[in-house]
């Protein structure tokens, strides 16, 4: 089972910048690799909606509304995604979840897109 710890939420005021981190980690073996990792939020009464994606190769994708202000990156050795938020808006304000696709582990392939952290909560005041 993956286990996925986000952290690097709080309080900031509009224009302000924040640095989310998401540990990935199994309940049992090791991991070998990681596929895609996204980012997602969900506002108070709302969907969650996808942020921004990160293949293993490095490719991203982002949603129109932080096109530009965000920055997602991935440290493969550590097992640990990231995501870098400058600019911050009042709209921003969400618990933010992090999530992967599938793990290949020391005791074989892992599906994990239904596993979910507790997310981390990022306030942004105007």
């Amino acid at each position: 089972q993956v286990q996925l710890v986000e952290s690097g939420g709080g309080l900031v005021q509009s224009g302000g910048s924040l640095r989310l981190s998401c540990a990935v980690s199994v309940s049992s073996g090791v991991i070998f690799g990681i596929g895609d990792m996204r980012w997602y939020r969900q506002a108070p009464g709302k969907q969650r909606d996808m942020v921004a994606m990160i293949g293993s190769g490095g490719d991203s994708d982002y949603a129109a509304s932080v096109k530009g202000r965000f920055a997602i990156s991935r440290d493969n050795a550590k097992k640990t995604l990231y995501l870098q938020m400058n600019n911050l808006k009042s709209e921003d304000s969400a618990v933010y979840y992090c999530n992967v696709d599938r793990l290949v582990t020391s005791r074989g392939p892992l599906y994990a897109s239904d596993s979910w952290g507790q997310g981390t909560q990022v306030t942004v005041s105007s």
